[in-house]
């Protein structure tokens, strides 16, 4: 759905859409277009897609396999045998099996489940279902033995008697428009677009149905040729004309098309999919991001359980909305850029969850993105020592200290040993260190970069390493972490001591001493009001570290990796907005000093995230999710400034650490 703006000035309209581009219109259009913007508006918010199960008597279990997902429209093609007198279900005479009666498969199971559920289709649900016959030869006595079965039960059937009842569509060899009028309410009828009805007729059409073959012979696979895609859409226009509801059969039937006929307005989606189809449709809010300048409540809740015990108490992905625009992207000026000159700073930004899917998606939809414009590029392997698919506690440590180690430890070999860290190595040498996360201090990819422990969930192991004051600057969320500790230690007071110690980003830092900011905005989901928390953190954290010495700081955008375990499309984009616009700071930096490395990478991809459709000119773009969990896939390396150029190729990703440490010890 798209939003935009108005302002008028005597004569003429200001039409603003969502990318703030202009456009201008006479006043006189000024109500009209008000006024079909509105019902667009409308019509967008109630717009839900239906799906049909078609040919539903093959599924192994009928229509029960389909009433599982709460599908709404079951086919069963139905002949009329003289012999036994009843209704037979089978695509092909040849198929016809004597078990296989209408009553056996659809008619009783569906009044055992209105009955069972007081009468409704679903517990506690107001939804109904069409139970489309298809007639594969006329015969006079198919229509009157149906309507015998319907009416033996009409406390489920009947509307007059339950409004919850199914709709009865008679489709196939079924009578003419002129006949409607000969059968009970009870029946309803699959229309045409090619027939012209009358009210009265109109008002017994369930929907509109026709053979997709009619107007293109698309397979499913890329995008509908132009001119056919204009047949189609003529077609669903004048249907949607005549206020019905439009179904294509022959239709291609998987992801692509699923999601291309969603986007068109076909009402009504063909499947022999059923469980495919109605999980993608189900997780319809999850999978879609666009911008919109409205508050998304994209979906009651999303807390996966996929978090580690430092990170548990995420509140989770709630009533989130989007960003309304597409974030501005940072072009550099190239100072500097692959010079043969050692950087006097190190800046190393970390995705958590970030993988080229990610990147991609991002990328698209925002028309860019600022790490997108770094020209020098490289690819990460992975993989943790004694495992395929790493966790944080693996990957951060390997990007840390350029051994690989196992999953769940921090910065330490298998056995326990600490393994030293950029950090460490950067305060040897009279650097300033920082750390900044929108995630937890004490979680596993800022952990590595500051303590040595054996375990990832030991945060009071991991918190007591920030008593030896290698860190300059600590920015992060994880008040509970410094407060309710088991090993009884005051660590606020001791790091006292040694730091100032602040509860908000927004406060104002003393200059040129060593600070601690653990603030709980933090921990929230990036939303649009919280946008550019990252980057505010990122600048401050800068300013703080800037010195004639130089610095080194990591950033680390952690709920990339939460959206991913969500399999939350909208969460995983905004998420990556977030940390650009962190990347972004970085960078102008970087062309302020002149003297700055930038690197910007990942620690492992989350969710197996795939982008199935999109449009960049709408601000919209579909992806789902093939795992809740990591993905062992390879990760994209930028980097930016002196050095720059070292970073190209593909390599493990032990290799960053050795990459950086290369500027250690040169000066």
């Amino acid at each position: 759905m798209r939003i935009f703006s108005f302002y008028h000035s005597q004569s003429v309209i200001y039409f603003i859409n969502y990318k703030n581009q202009i456009s201008m219109f006479p006043s006189k259009l000024y109500i009209y277009l008000l006024f079909n913007l509105l019902i667009v508006f409308s019509s967008a918010a109630q717009y839900k897609v239906l799906i049909h199960s078609h040919n539903d008597y093959h599924q192994m279990v009928p229509f029960y396999q389909a009433y599982a997902q709460q599908l709404d429209s079951y086919e069963a093609d139905v002949y009329y045998d003289e012999q036994m007198q009843q209704l037979l279900v089978a695509h092909d005479k040849a198929d016809i099996l004597a078990l296989n009666t209408l009553e056996n498969l659809y008619i009783l199971p569906i009044v055992k489940q209105y009955r069972a559920h007081g009468g409704k289709a679903w517990q506690a649900s107001s939804k109904s279902f069409y139970l489309l016959i298809d007639i594969k030869e006329k015969h006079p006595q198919l229509i009157q033995s149906l309507l015998k079965l319907l009416q033996a039960y009409p406390d489920v059937f009947d509307k007059a008697k339950n409004a919850y009842a199914p709709t009865i569509v008679l489709t196939g060899s079924c009578p003419s428009p002129d006949e409607f009028e000969m059968y009970p309410s009870i029946l309803y009828f699959d229309g045409r677009p090619n027939l012209n009805y009358t009210p009265q007729q109109l008002s017994r059409i369930a929907f509109i149905s026709d053979s997709f073959r009619s107007y293109s012979v698309w397979n499913g696979k890329g995008s509908i040729k132009p001119a056919e895609k204009q047949r189609l859409m003529s077609v669903i226009e004048k249907v949607h004309k005549q206020n019905c509801k439009i179904r294509f059969w022959a239709s291609p039937d998987n992801v692509n098309s699923w999601q291309i006929f969603r986007n068109m307005g076909v009402d009504i989606i063909n499947t022999d999919k059923p469980e495919l189809c109605a999980a993608f449709f189900k997780n319809e809010a999850k999978n879609n991001f666009h911008f919109s300048n409205v508050a998304n409540a994209l979906y009651d809740s999303i807390k996966t359980d996929r978090l580690d015990k430092t990170t548990g108490s995420f509140k989770g992905f709630s009533n989130t909305d989007v960003p309304a625009r597409p974030i501005a992207v940072y072009q550099p000026t190239g100072k500097n850029d692959g010079a043969n000159e050692i950087p006097l700073n190190i800046i190393l930004l970390i995705g958590d969850g970030m993988g080229v899917a990610q990147l991609s998606a991002a990328d698209l939809v925002n028309g860019g993105l600022t790490m997108s414009k770094m020209n020098f590029i490289g690819l990460q392997r992975t993989q943790p020592k004694g495992s395929f698919i790493t966790d944080s506690a693996g990957a951060g440590s390997a990007l840390a200290t350029g051994v690989q180690t196992n999953n769940r430890h921090i910065a330490t070999t298998s056995t326990g040993e600490a393994n030293v860290s950029l950090t460490e190595l950067m305060y040897l040498n009279d650097k300033r260190c920082g750390i900044v996360t929108n995630g937890n201090i004490a979680d596993a990819t800022p952990a590595a970069f500051y303590a040595h422990v054996s375990e990832r969930d030991e945060s009071d192991s991991i918190t007591a390493f920030l008593l030896q004051r290698k860190l300059w600057f600590l920015a992060g969320c994880g008040e509970s972490v410094i407060t309710k500790r088991k090993d009884g230690l005051d660590l606020n007071k001791k790091l006292m001591n040694n730091y100032n110690l602040y509860q908000s980003i927004a406060d104002s830092i003393r200059p040129n001493y060593p600070s601690i900011i653990i603030d709980e905005a933090l921990a929230e989901a990036t939303t649009t009001h919280n946008l550019t928390l990252l980057a505010t953190t990122t600048r401050k954290a800068i300013q703080q570290l800037d010195n004639e010495k130089g610095f080194f700081l990591m950033v680390e955008g952690a709920k990339i990796d939460y959206a991913g375990h969500a399999n939350s499309v909208p969460n995983c984009i905004t998420e990556m907005l977030g940390f650009d616009l962190a990347v972004k700071e970085a960078l102008e930096f970087a062309d302020r000093n002149g003297q700055t490395l930038v690197v910007v990478s990942g620690d492992h991809e989350t969710g197996g995230l795939t982008i199935i459709d999109g449009n960049t000119a709408e601000g919209r773009i579909t992806g789902l999710f093939t795992s809740d969990d990591h993905t062992p896939v390879f990760l994209p390396v930028f980097a930016y400034g002196p050095g720059a150029q070292y970073f190209t190729g593909l390599y493990d990703n032990t290799s960053v650490f050795s990459k950086i440490c290369r500027f250690i010890y040169l000066k």
